[in-house]
Order: C-alpha cells, then structure tokens, then sequence
C-alpha cells in the first residue's frame, strides 16, 4: 500500500490551479498556431496572433491569462493501493479545496465562487469549493487532472434528452446549434466536448470530461471520429470566428465521449469552453 500524505495534494492543487490560469496547455497552444496559419480572414488571423501572444506574456510574467480565473473541476483517480494519510476528521476533498484556496491567494487568482446560488449569493473568498469527481482505479498512483472552467463558456453548454429514434444527422444539427448560440458570448474559438449516452448527469460529466483530452483527439471508434470531423466541419462554416468577429476558426476541436445509456433514452450533452482551455494534470 502507497502512502500519499495530505498535505501534498493541498500544494499538487494548488500548483496545478495556478499554473492553469498562467500556462495555455501546449496542445491548445498548437492548435492554435495550426489555426492561425489555416485561416483566411485577416481580422480573424489578428485576433489568433493576439491570443498566442497573450500566452506568451502570461506565461513570462505570470499573470492569468483571462481576468476569469474560473470555477476549480478537479478529477481524481486514486489507485487501489494508494491511502490518504490525513489529519483527523480531514478527507481528500478537503485538501482539495484547501489547494484551491491556496491557490487564489498566492496566485491573485479571481475568486468567483458563491456560497449560496439564489439568496444574496455572498462570496466564499476562497474561489472554493471546487467541483470534484473522484474514480477508484487499479495501481497505486493518485492521478489529479484539474481544470479551470470559465463562467462565460460554461453558460453556454446544453444537454437534451432526444427520442432513442432520432438518427446522427439530428444530433449533429443540434450541437452545431448550441455552438451557434454560444456565438461570441463563450470567447471563440472554442474547444467542443460531447457526451452521448449514459443518464441525466453522466452524460454531462462525459461532455467535460471529453474536454480533457489532447485538444483534436480522435476518438478511438472510427464512427464517432468522422462524426466530431462533421461537427468541426459544420461549426467552423458557421463563420462566427475568434471572439465572433468573423473568421474560418469558430472551434479548434470537437472531442465526443460515450456510454452505455438505458434503451428508452438518448442523452446528449453539449460542453462549451473557450479559447483558454485550461487544463493540468499530476501524478503522486
């Protein structure tokens, strides 16, 4: 059995959420510059420059590269043979959110987590808690994976419940239509995750997890690989364009998770993220 000491999940997390919000993941940054250098429209080829260039001085001087520093999503897969040793009455949620405290204090980070959704929605100060999914998995390694989820993009992300009936050309219709509505109010060019399959809240969790993948990713089935080629395809012609200012580049990827769901069901999410696809991941 591996030991793994709580206080070095606080300072993994909190690591991992300051470098999120001042390092563009390089697979991002990539497809970026493959965009830029793809793109037709010369308004649209300025903004791209723009935003490689706003990594690049984010990174130098560390500072966040977007003003929204996010809501802290946390995925954990903690080994079988891998034990907490926390202090009492203290579980690995708690460090997590200890880390992302940390985090916005050390890092300046925006907090921007309320305590309460409805009534008066006081801040926590703490940009926690944060939103946290934890999967038992074999080995003995903890496998932390934290990404920083803009407000802007993630209200624009949808779920539908369809008939079992309805056939891929529906479908695709309608993610291409979250993505038209999500316009320049998400921060184009985006990154798309689907989930297809599952129930009400599983299919949701596959839409962020597709998100976490190299950034144009082809899912392994060949069917849904040429499917997110579709959607890209049928996205990017929509002409909305970085920051919505017109442009070949309104997504850099389309990335499609499924799961098995009940016969009588066919759940489809939609999750938005924008051009600042903030993701990290550590190993303890």
């Amino acid at each position: 059995m591996k030991n793994i000491q709580y206080n070095e999940i606080v300072n993994t997390v909190k690591r991992l959420c300051i470098d999120c919000c001042y390092d563009l993941p390089a697979d991002v940054l990539d497809a970026l510059k493959a965009a830029a250098t793809k793109e037709t429209n010369p308004r649209a080829i300025r903004i791209l420059n723009q935003i490689i260039e706003n990594a690049a001085i984010a990174k130098k001087d560390m500072i966040p590269l977007c003003q929204d520093t996010g809501l802290t999503v946390v995925f954990i897969e903690q080994g079988a043979e891998t034990l907490i040793q926390s202090p009492a009455g203290k579980t690995i949620t708690d460090a997590i959110n200890e880390g992302v405290a940390l985090a916005a204090t050390e890092g300046l980070l925006r907090k921007s987590i309320v305590a309460d959704p409805l009534n008066d929605r006081p801040n926590t100060n703490t940009n926690a808690p944060a939103v946290i999914h934890h999967s038992p998995v074999p080995g003995d390694k903890l496998n932390i994976t934290v990404m920083t989820k803009g407000g802007g993009c993630e209200n624009k992300s949808q779920f539908k419940m369809f008939n079992p009936t309805e056939d891929k050309d529906t479908i695709i219709e309608w993610i291409v239509e979250v993505a038209k509505q999500a316009g320049a109010n998400a921060c184009p060019p985006f990154v798309i995750g689907v989930g297809i399959g599952g129930n009400f809240e599983k299919c949701c969790l596959l839409s962020k997890r597709a998100l976490l993948g190299k950034t144009g990713r082809k899912n392994p089935d060949e069917y849904y690989a040429n499917m997110e080629s579709q959607l890209l395809e049928k996205i990017n012609a929509l002409g909305i364009g970085p920051q919505g200012l017109g442009g070949d580049t309104t997504a850099l990827a389309v990335q499609i998770e499924t799961a098995p769901c009940h016969i009588a069901s066919l759940p489809v999410a939609v999750n938005i993220e924008c051009h600042s696809h903030r993701h990290k991941s550590a190993t303890l």
